[in-house]
Order: C-alpha cells, then structure tokens, then sequence
C-alpha cells in the first residue's frame, strides 16, 4: 500500500481520484470503482502498490505491438483491478477480483525487482498488462522510470480509459509504445457492456500520438454488437484520422466471462474487416487469434513487399533494411531498432 498521486481532497473527509473518467469521489473507508485505490483517514491509497498478481514473460507480438521492437521478449507484470467492467473480459479472474471478492491478491515485486528480473531474462523491454495498468498507475511509472535508467522500454497494455493531461505529462518520455484497446465506435456499447464511455478513449488515443508514443489500435470483433461494416468503417476513419500509419489490430471473439450472446468471430467477417480499414486509408491491418494468414504479415504500402513475416507470435522472415522495405526503401512506421 502507497500514497496514490492523482487525487484531491473534499468535504468531510472525501476524496476525488483524478486518474481516470470516473472521477470517483470516494469517502471514508471506502475503494472507487476500480477497487484497489482507498480513502484512508482523507487520503487516497494504491492498494496494489509493488504487488503483481500476474508475471510473465511474452513475445511483444502478443502485446499485440507488430511495428515495436519485432521479435523481441518483453517482461510483464500486472496487479489486480480494473477500471472498466467489460461483460466478454479475457482476464476477469485477475482484472474483476477485487469485484468478485472484496479484497486484493499478489506477491511483492518491488520496481527494482521487476527490473532485475527482466533484464536477467533478456527482454528489452517491460509491458503493463494483463488486467489495466491505468489503476496501478503509481506502480508502472515508478518501475518504468528505472527500466528506462537501465536501458529497457516500457510498454502499456491498456483500455485507454485515462485522463488524457496526465498521458501528455507523466506518461511522455516514459512510455514508449501503448496498445489501446478501441472497443467499439458506440456510446451504447461502452455502457452496456463496459460501464464506461467512448468519448475518452477518443481523447485518450489522440493524447498518446500526441505525446509522441508509439501507438497500436485493437478491436475485439464481437459478432451482433460491434461488427457491421458501418460500425467498422467509423473506427478505421477515426484511427486514420489520427495517422494512417497507426496499425489496427482486428482480434477473433470467444466466448468469455458473463457474455456467451455471441459465436467466435468467424475469419471471413475478420477478413472482411481488415479490407475495411485498408479501404478506408489505413496501412496496416492485421487479424488476430487467425494463425496463418496474411492477415498477420506486414506489408509495404509502396510497392507489396512482405516487409515482416510472422507464423503465430514469431518473426519467421522480414525483407526491410533497418526501418525501411528492403525492396522500394519506403519507411515502415514503428520502433524497429
């Protein structure tokens, strides 16, 4: 347990956490929405401060990052919590515990810890992830400033439900890539099934391209909720907006958790999908949880060369010099060094 940042104080000894949308405002004894930051005596308290419930070591391709240190191993950590309440969570054992059973779980992993153990693994770099790294906020910053001392990157795995001032200041310079998860291009989606709101996670993308973060987009295509083509045209409009460089990223639904009001995605409708988004001026769309397709390689806009070929989670091949395809020498977006 820590002191949070990102909070204020009210009346009668309430307080307000700033960090996210919610903006709850939490009184005495009690947790907001997310479940692991606590009013103690008018103070505001990270419950999961150095506590990871989850800690693995992962291709970054699984992040998923595609144009971010390819074929690299990143270490990731996660604590329990999560300030969205998705109905379809792939996570729910670790992101709704403290939901479920009122209390929190984890070992200690200090920050300095988390740094040994990544570097004595290898990876280059260290991703919060697995549940929402907004709510462990304090966690991931103080670790990522001493990875970033030590040589490594730092990757956020997130839903984008942050407030977008402090990605522009605490998160900049910091972070070096986020995969954001773009759910839906519905209000009534993201209430419904999240207990959350689209209009922030716009703000929120916006503000990490701003800041300068490598950025990748991932939609869960969830079939009767999120797929029509009109529903799929918006999000790639909005994200080429943004820059057409930023790779959207269409993963495979199963069923999960408390929604089971869907079949898995079937490929054609993924497929069907990608040929949206690069219809729609995106220059990089890949299919997820579909091993074996083309929908997994990259490709150079210029001239077709398959600049990276991937089987799964590993590079199998690429056909770039440094940044560039090796065939045309157009740049290929992202952090290849």
């Amino acid at each position: 347990m820590k002191e949070a940042r990102y909070w204020s104080g009210l009346e009668k000894g309430r307080v307000q956490c700033s960090l996210c949308p919610h903006r709850c405002r939490i009184a005495g004894g009690k947790t907001g929405f997310c479940g692991v930051r606590k009013n103690i005596e008018g103070k505001l308290y990270s419950l999961v401060w150095g506590r990871a419930v989850a800690v693995g070591v992962d291709p970054v391709e699984k992040k998923p990052l595609f144009h971010f240190q390819p074929g690299s191993h990143t270490f990731s950590i996660a604590t329990v919590g999560c300030n969205l309440r998705c109905a379809f969570c792939q996570n729910s054992d670790i992101s709704q515990y403290p939901l479920h059973t009122g209390g929190i779980t984890g070992e200690e992993l200090p920050p300095e810890e988390a740094v040994k153990a990544a570097i004595a693994r290898k990876c280059t770099s260290i991703s919060y992830t697995y549940t929402e790294p907004t709510i462990y906020l304090e966690y991931a910053l103080d670790t990522a400033r001493l990875a970033k001392e030590r040589g490594l990157a730092n990757i956020m795995v997130t839903n984008g439900y942050i407030t977008p001032d402090i990605v522009k200041t605490d998160l900049a310079g910091l972070i070096d890539a986020a995969n954001i998860d773009l759910k839906s291009f519905s209000e009534a989606f993201y209430k419904k099934l999240c207990s959350a709101k689209l209009s922030p996670v716009l703000d929120a993308i916006r503000a990490y391209h701003e800041a300068g973060i490598w950025i990748e987009i991932t939609t869960l295509v969830i079939p009767g909720e999120n797929d029509s083509p009109e529903e799929l045209g918006q999000i790639a409009r909005f994200i080429a907006s943004v820059s057409p460089d930023i790779p959207w990223h269409l993963s495979r639904y199963y069923p999960r958790y408390r929604y089971d009001g869907a079949p898995p995605t079937p490929v054609e409708e993924l497929e069907e999908a990608r040929r949206t988004g690069l219809s729609e001026g995106l220059f990089y769309v890949y299919t997820g949880n579909v091993p074996g397709n083309d929908g997994e390689n990259t490709f150079c806009p210029g001239c077709g060369n398959k600049t990276i070929e991937r089987q799964g989670y590993r590079v199998a091949g690429q056909g770039m010099n440094g940044d560039r395809c090796a065939r045309c020498g157009r740049s290929i977006p992202g952090r290849f060094a």
